[in-house]
């Protein structure tokens, strides 16, 4: 199959070993979706909920031949196949993957929003995309990500591993 469509993600975990979790989740996703860059780890306080451990964050650009609804299918599959069990809304996750990006597609469906409709709030999401995307334009913002994370407030965010080159 032919690898047709370039997709951004975003991995966080905060249970258990963060690192191990992260490498893992990069892992599973072959032979469907093959990684082609990897940003640092990030280590990132909690949003949403503050009473939870610090998080672990990356971003990953990827090649895909899933369409945007087997891609989710993927990866709630390996979310779930690694232990992720649901808590509640912004709790602790053994593993969190998230779509961010899809080519240029633009997609509102209820299982489904790409691009991720929270991106431009979320500093532990835009600190490691604009690391391997910094010229990446949203297409509803037509912003740069580099431009969408220059207000944010950064400073709970620190560099946590460099990824190797």
């Amino acid at each position: 199959m032919t690898m047709e469509h370039v997709i951004y993600l975003s991995i966080g975990s905060n249970v258990g070993d963060r690192l191990l979790n992260l490498q893992n989740a990069v892992t599973s996703l072959a032979p469907k979706v093959q990684s082609v860059l990897q940003s640092s780890i990030y280590e990132t306080g909690p949003w949403g909920y503050a009473d939870q451990p610090a998080f672990l964050n990356q971003a990953v650009k990827a090649e895909t031949y899933l369409d945007p609804n087997d891609l989710l299918v993927l990866l709630k599959e390996i979310e779930v196949s690694m232990g992720r069990q649901e808590t509640f809304r912004f709790g602790p996750r053994l593993i969190d993957l998230d779509i961010l990006f899809y080519d240029e597609l633009v997609l509102d469906t209820p299982k489904l929003t790409i691009p991720h409709p929270r991106i431009a709030e979320r500093a532990f999401v835009l600190i490691p995309l604009a690391e391997i995307a910094p010229d990446l334009c949203h297409p509803i913002f037509k912003k740069t990500i580099q431009e969408l994370k220059t207000p944010l407030d950064t400073s709970s965010i620190e560099l946590f591993q460099s990824v190797e080159p």
